[in-house]
């Protein structure tokens, strides 16, 4: 891989490293145990993903269908809650978040999602429940004041048409969770979306008054189109035109790492993207997803010959390092102590 003069950038005086779903790549996902990782491992910032449960309380899970991350279909007495949805236009069958009050996803325990790659963290099945937002905040809170350092939050709004359209719209109870606790009206918080029109919403509920609170413009292949705006593309959205739009109501983009470096037919690094000099020039930070250590993600250049799910800490690090080069302000990693590592040892 080599990076040409155009579209090499400038380094950004301070990369920060988020914490993706805290660390995943060495505890279950979105659990208080997997932030403590994070911010143990220097996780400049932690991110929770939202969903709504039946009475309207925010909890962390990825997605709305908890199948996979609990152990639910164990509970013989939700099994009659198992069923078919149709979610931002794709069926999915399991047991769903909305249909659970909080004290019955409380009986639940956390499962790893990926357990065939990440044979580890499943030996923490079982231990851990599904945190609320405001639990998860509390937690941050308190680490932020037994470390001495601020930690910021990167909430997602997942699937917001789809729960505004089941009666349970997630964009104000974000603001009143984070309006509630005395961390999150001073502490850095930006919000997610890969939808367009609740961000735009949150631009103007929010406006000058909370300068602590951003807004990050999710992306997703450049074929690929937002939940409520059908007719575009995320890839007209990565246009200079559309990236100047963005910059109307969002203060990042967050696209897919290979968006920004694509891989080649033999899955090694293809020329850099201009997208990161295209966001700048708009006036955009460019916040890419995701850094994962295993082999089974990185590009091929960057692989061992430990296997397919083995760790792969130095090549995770050498990849990290490529994509720093293009002057991206923060990314998403699954390991915020390679993260660290990749950018402390520029």
């Amino acid at each position: 891989m080599s990076l040409n003069a155009e579209s090499a950038q400038p380094l950004a005086a301070k990369v920060r490293v988020i914490g993706h779903r805290g660390a995943s790549a060495l505890r279950p996902e979105h659990t208080l145990a997997s932030y403590a990782v994070a911010i143990q491992d220097g996780a400049d910032v932690v991110e929770p993903d939202l969903v709504a449960t039946k009475d309207g309380v925010l909890v962390i899970r990825h997605e709305n269908e908890i199948g996979g991350t609990t152990d639910v279909a164990s509970h013989p007495e939700f099994a009659s809650r198992r069923t078919t949805k149709t979610v931002d236009g794709v069926r999915i069958d399991g047991w769903f978040i909305e249909d659970f009050t909080l004290a019955e996803l409380k009986t639940l325990r956390t499962r790893e999602r990926l357990p065939d790659i990440r044979k580890h963290n499943a030996t923490y099945d079982g231990q851990f429940t599904v945190p609320t937002f405001e639990e998860m905040i509390e937690f941050v809170a308190a680490e932020s004041s037994a470390r001495g350092r601020v930690i910021g939050i990167i909430p997602e709004i997942k699937h917001g048409t789809y729960f505004r359209g089941i009666g349970l719209p997630m964009e104000d109870r974000l603001l009143a969770v984070l309006a509630a606790h005395a961390y999150t009206r001073t502490a850095p918080v930006e919000i997610q979306s890969f939808e367009v029109g609740n961000l735009k919403y949150l631009h103007e509920k929010l406006g000058t008054a909370h300068p602590n609170i951003r807004l990050l413009q999710l992306m997703d292949a450049a074929d690929a189109h937002p939940a409520d705006e059908p007719g575009t593309t995320y890839g007209a959205m990565m246009t200079p035109a559309g990236l100047k739009a963005i910059r109307g109501y969002a203060d990042a983009i967050g696209p897919s790492i290979r968006s920004i470096i694509p891989l080649d037919k033999d899955g090694r690094l293809a020329p850099v993207s201009t997208l990161v000099r295209d966001a700048h020039a708009a006036g955009l930070e460019v916040h890419p997803y995701t850094f994962r250590p295993e082999n089974h993600f990185l590009a091929a250049d960057f692989r061992d010959g430990a296997g397919d799910a083995a760790r792969n800490e130095e090549g995770s690090v050498k990849e990290i390092r490529a994509y720093l080069a293009t002057g991206i302000d923060a990314f998403f990693t699954d390991d915020p102590a390679l993260g660290r590592r990749a950018v402390d040892g520029r």
